[in-house]
């Protein structure tokens, strides 16, 4: 029997999902704004952004801060879930960052405007569904390039709810 479940990163620390869908929906508002106006500081920012929270410095990171006074603020409840795929995404995000800075370098405004709508879809199934596409994207990623060793991959979660 094939095993089509979707497998996740995991490191087992928790963070508040309230809070990272509130730092994703950030990020689709700043990204829509690029889509419309191509304020061509957003991706640099989205980049200096995703890059401290892919790796681990998230404290740093404006939208956290801002996430975590929107939670202070309207007291919105924890809601524990493991950090490892959010860090994942983050860093598929700063991937996507770059190359819309890139292609708006290279003056490619039509692929740095799909590049951009591809980050916001993604970022607005986080914030507003909970969806992990960077989940798929991982999933997709290690079956096609299985780890070599057993060590590797106890590393890996099943998750069959996202």
């Amino acid at each position: 029997m094939a095993n089509n479940s979707i497998e996740c990163p995991v490191d087992f620390v928790s963070i508040n999902e309230n809070k990272a869908r509130l730092t994703a929906a950030s990020v689709f508002v700043l990204t829509v704004i690029f889509i419309f106006f191509q304020f061509k500081l957003i991706p640099l920012f989205l980049m200096l952004d995703f890059f401290v929270r892919a790796f681990k410095l998230g404290q740093y990171s404006p939208l956290n801060k801002l996430s975590d006074t929107l939670v202070a603020t309207f007291s919105i409840k924890n809601k524990p879930v493991d950090q490892a795929p959010k860090r994942f995404a983050a860093k598929i995000g700063l991937l996507f960052s770059l190359a819309i800075a890139i292609t708006l370098a290279i003056d490619l405004k039509t692929l740095s405007t799909i590049l951009a709508i591809i980050l916001a879809a993604f970022a607005l199934l986080e914030s507003a569904f909970g969806f992990c596409a960077g989940c798929y994207v991982y999933w997709f990623y290690t079956k096609r390039f299985k780890p070599t060793n057993n060590l590797q991959t106890e590393y890996h979660g099943k998750n069959t709810t996202n």
